[in-house]
């Protein structure tokens, strides 16, 4: 208090602008403290829901099947171009290549491409436990080892739950090996909608052929009958 004078008007209004003038420097510090801490949680905040939005997407595909064959087929094309380079000798070769190509179709294929996908995102993304099993898994794969995801979906399931802030699974409850995701087939739907449309479209052109042939007979009948009207007016005529 001894810094403010009231002595007199002019010092008073000196004394309030100051006051005032210090009270607005305080109030913007303040505000740009607290925009700068804002940004900076919102900035976090994308990131951990980016980031939570990656690994659940990872989870469903190493983790969508509990039925079935759990495993990735590692086969590639690759592998046969590798199999004929190496000089495997006639029907021996044919028949490794023949069984190599039943075992890789194409179903195997897309599990693989979409598993492989979520490991590269989970050795991006996950954490140092998710990172080692998803290298492990990939060094499977490379190394054309059938390929197991049922530990890293573990790990992924109990970190996304934490991370949301979700009670634990229950220690009774037993959960099964999970595996990947198996890609729904849509082809054989849209083969049938197109020979629908190729019947729809033969019938349609089956009765605009009809209703054609039907006119045509109309007009042929016509002029018949309109022919042996004038032959028989002329007959009555001579």
């Amino acid at each position: 208090m001894r810094y403010l004078d009231f002595t007199s008007w002019e010092s008073l209004v000196t004394t309030l602008v100051g006051l005032v003038a210090f009270t607005f420097i305080m109030v913007g510090i303040r505000l740009l403290v607290m925009q700068t801490i804002q940004q900076r949680r919102e900035r976090e905040n994308r990131q951990v829901n980016e980031r939570l939005k990656i690994l659940i997407s990872a989870y469903k595909t190493l983790g969508g099947s509990f039925t079935g064959d759990l495993a990735v087929d590692p086969t590639h094309v690759r592998d046969l171009m590798r199999r004929q380079a190496a000089g495997e000798a006639g029907a021996e070769a044919d028949e490794t290549i023949v069984d190599l190509l039943a075992n890789s179709s194409e179903r195997s294929r897309r599990i693989r491409d979409a598993v492989e996908a979520a490991l590269s995102d989970v050795i991006l993304l996950g954490t140092e436990e998710q990172v080692r099993l998803a290298a492990q898994a990939a060094s499977d794969m490379a190394a054309g080892r059938p390929t197991y995801t049922a530990e890293l979906v573990v790990s992924l399931r109990n970190f996304i739950r934490q991370v949301l802030a979700l009670e634990p699974v229950p220690t009774e409850v037993v959960i099964p090996k999970q595996g990947p995701v198996r890609p729904s087939s849509a082809s054989g739907k849209a083969k049938g909608d197109d020979a629908g449309e190729g019947k729809g479209g033969a019938s349609t052109g089956g009765k605009g052929g009809g209703g054609a042939g039907a006119g045509a007979m109309g007009v042929g009948g016509g002029m018949g009958v309109g022919v042996g009207l004038a032959r028989d007016e002329e007959e009555q005529r001579g």
